[in-house]
């Protein structure tokens, strides 16, 4: 017999960037893959280890389904052996929909939901009296109700969701209700209706509706503040009556005698609501609207009748308003509390809940509370309930592919993170993270180190061993940090004593969520980092109370209700850069969004082919321009339909991804500045990198200007045609910061949400030096992170905490990082 099989040989990758690499990746190990951003980690771990185990594990369907995937499917290697079918668990979790809460996405709801359906206390819908738990509902048999006789079905757990049967009607199971803000129809009440005082009938319906109201008996001719009670009744909340208008034309003297229905102010939003069917019919009317919980459900979003059955005394709704720490007490005491013969039933159901819960909590969630809704979750905390649900199957010779689990975690939790990665190899499989956090790397069983630098000049394996080997070895870039010799220091900081010489933003709050009421003062013309563990409420703090409250007061707009405090005066801007993706569809390419493209369109444009074929600057445009590729309308991929699974995206076969048609090939540009020869056609210069494309255009001012720009935020390494969705979250957010660059900031405070995601710490010193040149030009930066390299080089650290969700919510410390470190108090402050 041969000798066991312990790694997976990879030879001669070549995706994206990879140079012919041959690496062997051991199995039933925690490997972690290092290197600097655009090195090739994921284009080793997702594009060709996960892409060819999932690939291998497909290959099992038929010869049709089989056939139209191999197209799209092989990676580009020469071989891969011995790898086990992948997971892989995205950097990126999408945004749950409106639907989703924690309890949903965990799964927690589901177990939740069959214990109120099986073991709860059901109501008569003759009499109304609570029926004592029975095994009936189980066995599928009629309820008798001992009070007044009557028989019924108990709901099964379907009935009780509030996706299906168990939604409240007046909601429809999102438990927030749209109602119309009366105050936003008239903002300026000393307008005539006439002169546009209610705004709606100008931006939502027919200009006519001013006469139909004079028709009606309003006054439309003097200020709507002079009007009665009765004339406001009827522009609020007329009747829908016909009137019968004379009709002038605002242009020339034509009249017409018409028959209008009256729809009054209130009347015109909610059918605009109605006829919305995209976000931007919605964002119209949403300025008109005020959201707030549904006051049938009370938010909870279930109907009634899914709020009846009572298990220990308590409704469905009022268990998932626990967090979910309270909810594994409470779960622990049903069997007990329940007749002997529905204990074995119920013990099974609260099994499977304790165990889903159990890795929860080991990843820090226990703050979270049961119907806290989807959207509202941070990155990391999404990509932790991912984690846990993908842990939960214990499966076993498993390849897991992790794309930077770290994100979004302060160093308190990484303890809990690897735990479950540990618990995942003990089931017998393997872990394979691509992960810049140096911690989370020292406990890697096998690490291999990709680089030397990005694009181009990565895509080779610099060093792989122990971490003790490459913390030993020369070539190791990660090697200093991972030995604790090399530090990131990229500015120098202000001096405590000097900290508000700029000015401050002082900020009071009644409290939000978790977060208690605080006041806080921002130092004006810093960089400043908010931090604490999950839970502790930045996110809260930051993008649900600062920007909203600076927008408002930029806008002349109220404050939001949790806000009673605001001075910041001379901002009139507030940016949040997050890492959310740029661009919906993949027509969003790193060339339009910088803005490249229209400058290059107009060069090639100049050029004696383009002028004789009469082609003007929109010819050039893969979007609507005559010279884009006809297979693919210029987004360079086709969609091929598949038996069983979602369409696959490939490369469209007539262009090769370069989105042009032929025509387009044959218009080359002289470069004025270069040796004769010179010449490319813009699909040339489209596939070249920022850094590759910059000699190309010397020539051109504000082309050089913008590509210069992307270089010095360290992206020098995106080719110009690559898509923006695509982009990890910390190039998203670099990219977004390009078009600010160069100009003065003083009104503007900027808010970065974890900036460091997937940053090496050489690139971590590249952004600290971005932000270092938005302070100089008078900005005020406000970062939300964990890495504690950035957080050393803040000016001032605001820490939150000391713990998560209720044990959190406090301003526990401020001041310059030293000051923070000194606080017993902080747990930041530990590890500072």
């Amino acid at each position: 017999m041969g000798k066991a099989i312990d790694h997976i040989e990879v030879r001669g990758a070549r995706v994206h960037n990879l140079k012919n690499v041959d690496v062997d990746v051991p199995l039933g190990e925690l490997v972690g893959i290092a290197g600097v951003s655009g090195s090739g980690k994921s284009s080793l771990a997702l594009g060709v280890l996960y892409a060819e185990g999932s690939r291998r594990y497909l290959e099992a369907l038929s010869t049709y389904t089989r056939r139209r995937i191999s197209q799209a499917g092989k990676a580009s290697v020469d071989d891969v052996r011995y790898v086990p079918a992948a997971l892989a668990l995205h950097q990126r979790p999408a945004v749950p929909g409106v639907r989703s809460t924690f309890g949903t996405s965990s799964e927690l709801l589901n177990s939740l939901r069959l214990l109120f359906s099986r073991v709860g206390s059901h109501m008569c819908p003759h009499c109304g009296a609570h029926v004592p738990p029975t095994l009936n509902v189980a066995a599928e048999l009629p309820i008798t109700c001992p009070e007044c006789g009557g028989t019924f079905y108990g709901p099964g757990a379907e009935e009780l969701a509030f996706n299906s049967g168990g939604a409240c009607p007046t909601c429809g199971g999102t438990g927030i209700a749209r109602t119309v803000n009366r105050a936003a129809l008239v903002p300026d009440e000393s307008k005539s209706i006439d002169d546009g005082a209610v705004v709606v009938w100008g931006s939502l319906m027919w200009d006519l509706m001013k006469q139909i109201c004079g028709a009606m008996g309003v006054r439309t001719n003097v200020p709507f503040s002079e009007l009665t009670d009765a004339e406001r009744a009827i522009v609020f909340d007329g009747p829908a009556e016909k009137k019968h208008i004379l009709y002038k034309a605002k242009k020339g003297d034509n009249f017409a005698e018409l028959d209008f229905t009256y729809f009054n102010a209130v009347r015109t939003v909610e059918n605009a609501l109605a006829k919305a069917k995209d976000e931007k019919g919605l964002k119209r009317v949403a300025k008109y609207l005020t959201e707030g919980p549904c006051p049938d459900c009370g938010g909870s979003r279930l109907s009634a009748a899914a709020r009846g059955p009572l298990v220990r005394g308590i409704n469905l709704a009022q268990a998932t308003a626990m967090t979910l720490d309270e909810a594994v007490a409470w779960v622990a005491g049903v069997p007990a509390s329940l007749p002997e013969e529905m204990r074995p039933m119920a013990a099974s159901i609260c099994d499977s809940f304790e165990s889903t819960a159990h890795r929860l909590l080991q990843l820090g969630l226990g703050y979270l509370s049961l119907d806290r809704a989807g959207s509202t979750l941070s990155t990391g905390e999404r990509q932790r309930v991912q984690l846990a649900r993908s842990v939960r199957n214990r499966t076993t010779g498993v390849l897991y592919v992790m794309d930077e689990p770290s994100i979004g975690l302060h160093p308190v939790n990484i303890d809990g993170l690897l735990g479950v990665m540990r618990d995942l190899i003990a089931d017998g499989n393997s872990v394979v993270m691509v992960d810049h956090d140096t911690r989370l790397l020292a406990q890697a069983d096998h690490l291999i180190e990709m680089g030397p630098a990005a694009g181009a000049g990565g895509g080779t394996v610099v060093a792989q061993g122990s971490v003790e080997q490459l913390a030993g070895n020369p070539a190791s870039l990660i090697g200093p940090y991972l030995r604790g010799d090399s530090r990131v220091v990229a500015r120098s900081q202000a001096s405590a004593d000097a900290m508000f010489d700029l000015g401050r933003i002082h900020l009071e709050s009644s409290g939000l969520h978790t977060v208690r009421q605080f006041v806080v003062d921002i130092p004006k013309g810093r960089l400043v980092a908010v931090t604490g563990v999950s839970g502790s409420g930045k996110t809260t703090l930051v993008l649900e109370t600062l920007i909203p409250a600076l927008t408002a007061t930029a806008a002349g707009e109220p404050l939001p209700s949790h806000v009673t405090a605001l001075e910041a005066a001379g901002i009139s801007r507030a940016n949040l850069i997050d890492a959310t993706p740029i661009g919906i569809n993949v027509r969003s390419t790193v060339a339009t969004y910088s803005g490249v493209l229209d400058d290059l369109r107009r060069a090639y444009a100049r050029t004696d082919a383009a002028r004789e074929a009469g082609l003007k600057p929109g010819a050039f445009s893969y979007n609507t321009g005559s010279l884009r590729c006809p297979t693919c309308d210029g987004t360079g991929q086709i969609s091929l339909d598949v038996q069983f699974l979602p369409d696959v995206d490939i490369a469209c076969p007539d262009c090769r991804g370069t989105r042009y048609g032929t025509l387009a090939g044959t218009i080359k540009r002289i470069e004025k500045s270069r040796a004769k020869g010179e010449a490319l056609s813009l699909p040339q210069l489209m596939s070249l990198s920022v850094d590759e494309a910059l000699p190309h255009v010397v020539d051109l001012k504000r082309a050089r200007e913008k590509l210069q720009t992307l270089h010095d935020l360290g992206l020098g390494y995106l080719t110009l045609g690559e898509a923006t969705p695509a982009l990890s979250g910390g190039e998203a957010q670099r990219l977004k910061l390009a078009s600010e660059m160069g100009r003065g900031q003083d009104d503007a405070v900027f808010v970065f949400d974890e900036p460091t995601i997937g940053l090496h710490p050489r690139d971590v010193e590249t952004l600290l030096r971005v932000f270092q040149r938005l302070v100089e030009q008078g900005a005020t930066v406000v970062v939300v992170e964990h890495d504690l390299d950035f957080i050393n080089n803040a000016d001032y650290v605001i820490d939150m905490g000391p713990g998560g969700g209720e044990a959190g919510g406090r301003i526990v410390a401020c001041g310059t990082p030293a000051q923070v470190a000194a606080c017993p108090e902080s747990v930041t402050g530990r590890y500072l």
